[in-house]
Parts: structure tokens; sequence; C-alpha cells
């Protein structure tokens, strides 16, 4: 029952998606390991992204249950992607290996699933256009082309995998072939000198968006860790892009003080102690929000017991902090638009008084007030009292048992209604 439900709520969330906006094909897949035992936190990562608007998050599913990512994207309709990822979700449920869950996707025209998982390996079905990257024990990269039909990174390998479309539009529309393969080398030669799979997913995300155009977030996971850029880089309003990721992102200083973009062009140097500031271009800010290390806070919440809370709320706060420092605003700003989104249920929004920051020792703490009455969200500010729905809903419920009798009696009816004439 709790993964129907799960499966049921992901399955309403993409259909609500696809109803009120045009529903983004991620045109550039990437999945990486390099650590096929699963026990480096940085073993294995993927991220999606497209020169398209609506690059939501929705476009790469993780299972922490399963630590397994699900990418979409293809040619085709947008309800028969969504009845592809809920074929392939259900396959995930059911325990599949990424072979068998993307495999789906040969059932629906024009639709493409990729799946990592770190000791299970690399899988893409449908249709496609990828490299398949392997790097032996011997150091030896070998780069094989595939299009259509099915083709794995197999389990125990380092390795890539990276699907590469220019979209309709896209000013460098006639470049994917050569940035796939450019990009498919490179990620090879990081694999073979022992960079983690987080940086190379971050660096290919960088070389694919100032390359070929397709540069809108879109995200990243780290699959062994479970943290994720979130909506870090994702369209603030449907039908609009995501962030470029080959743009300045944010500065920072070496003092751990931060500022985005675009308030950070008013800044040279850190207004606290006037040391200089880097650009941080955004496809390292992803690289650096998925990558587990002592320059990442530790983050604890309290007040809730929902299940995944903490690892939702962790990747919102390592998000908010890459870019804008340890600001508790700034930080309570991005929890509410979480919770706005959807990644952060059963909780009421925060404020600033609910965010406990310990900078020193980059700690944050985040204090939590259930939903009442059980709701996945907060109650709705709306300028229509709530009892006006609760009478429209009652209405609609007679309306529709009216509907329902006279569908059942139809017959009955009509027969009596020319028996009067």
């Amino acid at each position: 029952m709790v993964k129907q439900s799960k499966l049921a709520k992901i399955a309403l969330f993409l259909i609500i998606v696809m109803l009120f906006s045009t529903t983004a094909s991620a045109t550039m897949n990437v999945a990486v390991i390099t650590d096929p035992t699963g026990k480096d936190p940085n073993g294995c990562a993927a991220g999606s992204q497209s020169f398209a608007a609506n690059m939501f998050q929705s476009t790469f599913i993780f299972s922490q249950e399963h630590k397994m990512a699900l990418l979409s994207g293809g040619e085709g309709s947008s309800n028969v992607r969504v009845a592809a990822i809920i074929s392939a979700l259900t396959q995930l449920q059911n325990n599949g290996t990424p072979e068998q869950v993307v495999n789906v996707a040969n059932g629906f025209d024009g639709i493409r699933l990729m799946a990592v998982n770190p000791t299970q390996g690399i899988a893409v079905g449908g249709s496609f256009d990828v490299y398949v990257v392997t790097v032996d024990n011997n150091s030896t990269i070998n780069v094989q082309a595939a299009s259509g039909g099915l083709a794995t990174v197999p389990p125990g390998t380092k390795g890539a995998m990276i699907h590469l479309r220019n979209s309709h539009g896209n000013p460098k529309s006639g470049t994917a072939e050569t940035v796939r393969l450019q990009t498919a080398i490179n990620m090879g030669k990081m694999i073979r000198d022992g960079y983690p799979a987080t940086k190379i997913v971050s660096e290919a995300i960088g070389e694919v968006a100032a390359d070929s155009g397709e540069d809108h977030g879109g995200g990243a996971i780290n699959l062994v860790s479970g943290v994720t850029t979130g909506d870090m880089f994702t369209p603030e309003q449907l039908n609009q892009t995501g962030y470029e990721m080959e743009k300045p992102y944010s500065k920072v200083s070496s003092s751990g003080w931060a500022v985005g973009y675009p308030e950070a062009e008013n800044y040279q140097v850190s207004p606290v102690d006037g040391s200089p500031l880097t650009v941080i271009y955004a496809y390292q800010a992803l690289g650096n929000a998925i990558t587990v290390s002592d320059d990442n806070p530790s983050v604890s919440t309290y007040g809730s017991d929902e299940k995944g809370i903490s690892e939702a709320t962790s990747s919102v706060v390592i998000a908010s902090v890459t870019k804008n420092g340890y600001d508790p605003v700034k930080i309570a700003q991005s929890i509410n638009k979480a919770i706005d989104s959807g990644t952060l249920i059963g909780v009421e929004y925060v404020d600033a008084s609910d965010i406990n920051v310990k900078e020193n020792i980059k700690a944050v703490g985040v204090y939590y007030t259930p939903a009442t009455n059980g709701r996945s969200a907060p109650t709705w500010n709306l300028p229509i009292d709530s009892q006006v729905f609760d009478v429209l809903g009652n209405i609609q419920s007679v309306i529709g048992i009216l509907l329902i009798l006279l569908a059942i009696f139809r017959s009955t009816l009509i027969k009596s209604f020319f028996r009067r004439r």
C-alpha cells in the first residue's frame, strides 16, 4: 500500500504538470559511476538539462529506497512520456534492475528512459543517441556509440553514459553529435584519472551547456549520498526556462560569505572582511551541491517525523548555503519554495527564527511545525473562505451522484418518457 501511495503521488504530480504546461523533454541525460562497489559517497551521480522550458526536478526521479535515479526525455508527447515513467516506476518499486526499468520505454513511441544504480550499472532504453563509456582495471578507455533499443554499462564497471540531442529552436542546433562524443571522451579521461562521479557530472553539464546550447537546468543527484540540487536551477514558474548552467551563479569569499546573481554584480569584495570574491558558475555550483565534503553544512531537522524530510531538507539547505551563504532568511525562503513545489511535505512554512545557524562549525538546524489536520502542505491563503470550497465540493458530489443514477436508470427513464407520449 505504501508503494502504491508513493506511485500515485508521483503520477498525480506528473499529470498536473502535463495539464498546466508544455512538459519538458530533457535533451541531455548523463550518468556516471566511478565506484561500482557503492562505498564512495561521491561515486555515482546523474543529471539532466535542456534548451527547452519546464525542466523541473520531475525530469529525474530518485528512489532513496532503491538508490536508483530515473531520467526521462524523448520526442514523444507528454502524456505518453508520463505513462512510460509510471510504468518504469512500477518496475522500480518491484525491485527491477536498471535494464528492466528502462526497457519499458521500448513500448512507447519516441520515449527515452535512463536509469542508474551504483552497484547495478547504467541502462538506457527507447529512443536515444548515446555514447557508452567504460574504463577497465588497466585504465583503458572504451567509448562506444549506441542508438535506440537498449544500451548498458554493466554492473561492477566504472563507466558513464551520455545522451544528447539538440532541441527545436536551439541556435546551436547541429552541434549535438560532436559535443556528445567529445564530452564522452572527456568523461572517460576523468574516470581514468580518479575524479569522483559528482565532479564528472558537473563538468559534463558545463561542457554541454557551453558547446551545444542545451543549457537550462534541470539539475543533478548524488545517488550514494542521496543529495540533489533540488530547485537550484529549475524554472521559477511553469513554461519558463531554468538557469543557464554555463553562466555565473554566485560569488564567494575564502571566509565563506556568498551572494547570488544578479545581486552579486554589486559586490567585488566581501563586505564582512574585504576579501576578494570568486565567481562560481552554475555547473560548478551544481557539483559543489551534490558533492559530500567538509565544505557542506551538517543539517539537522526537528519537529517532523515525515519520511524523507531530513534528506530533502539537507539538499535544500546545502543548495541555499552554496548560493547565499549561512543566511537564515535565504535558507527559510529556499525551504518555503521547496514546500510550495512539493519537495518538502507535511510541514508548515518556516521563517528565519526557525533556522538555527552555527556557521563556525558549519551546522544548520531547521525547526518544523507539522501541517495541521494531517495535511501534506500548509493551508492555502486564499481570498475565499475555505467553507465555500466545502460547499462546492458537496454540490459537486450531489451532481456526480445524480449523473450516476441517470446513467444507471437511463433506459427506464427513456421508456417511461416514450410511454407518456
